[in-house]
């Protein structure tokens, strides 16, 4: 029986515009980020912001790396590129989470990858943000914690700290390899698809999972 639930935060509950933003990276970069992974840059970018979500550069070092890297690009075109990543927040998906937590059915946590400009620009935008945050017993940024999924070792900090079972968990989470990581930990995924699947009917889209 399901008693906890992990959510991850981006394309569950603040939308991303993933494409785009790949879309307008390779546009300044002039190659894709995606195919050309032999590009000699590939490893480097990868690597800085790998970094950067883990917390171990600063927001300083971070823009500094993409101002060095590309021609005429400053440190605010950079940042404004980096949070273009972000969209909206349904007011119904905090509807959602404020009362699941009033029910006080599962211990409710959070678990994102993300950093220091992303956050800065969710505080700015999204009015609720601390009421949002309120709703669940532990809140984990990647870049707070020093640890970013898929890596299995941010799965056992969270079991770790709060005394879980992986058969009584339940991970929710846009991206496939951390999902894909997190049930070979024996924790219950859900996968979801945010183009067609919203996290406000999980109860329906996972409802075996919830039966006694």
């Amino acid at each position: 029986m399901i008693n906890a639930i992990v959510f991850d935060f981006g394309n569950v509950f603040i939308n991303l515009d993933k494409e785009g933003a790949i879309k307008r990276t390779t546009e300044i970069l002039g190659f894709d980020i995606i195919t050309e992974s032999q590009n000699p840059l590939y490893a480097h970018i990868f690597e800085t912001n790998d970094q950067y979500e883990k917390g171990l550069i600063s927001t300083d070092q971070f823009l500094s790396f993409y101002e060095n890297l590309v021609e005429d690009v400053s440190k605010n075109d950079v940042k404004n590129l980096w949070n273009s990543l972000l969209k909206d927040f349904p007011q119904k998906r905090l509807n959602f989470i404020k009362n699941l937590s009033a029910e006080n059915r599962f211990k409710l946590i959070l678990l994102s990858n993300t950093n220091e400009l992303h956050i800065n620009w969710v505080e700015d935008n999204v009015f609720f943000y601390n009421e949002f945050k309120s709703c669940f017993d532990a809140f984990y940024l990647s870049h707070e914690i020093n640890l970013r999924k898929p890596d299995a070792d941010i799965f056992r900090y969270v079991l770790e700290a709060h005394s879980l079972k992986p058969e009584n968990t339940l991970f929710i989470d846009d991206t496939i390899e951390n999902t894909i990581t997190a049930s070979q930990l024996g924790i219950h995924v859900w996968n979801n698809n945010p183009a067609i699947e919203d996290v406000v009917d999980l109860f329906e889209i996972k409802k075996e999972l919830f039966v006694d």
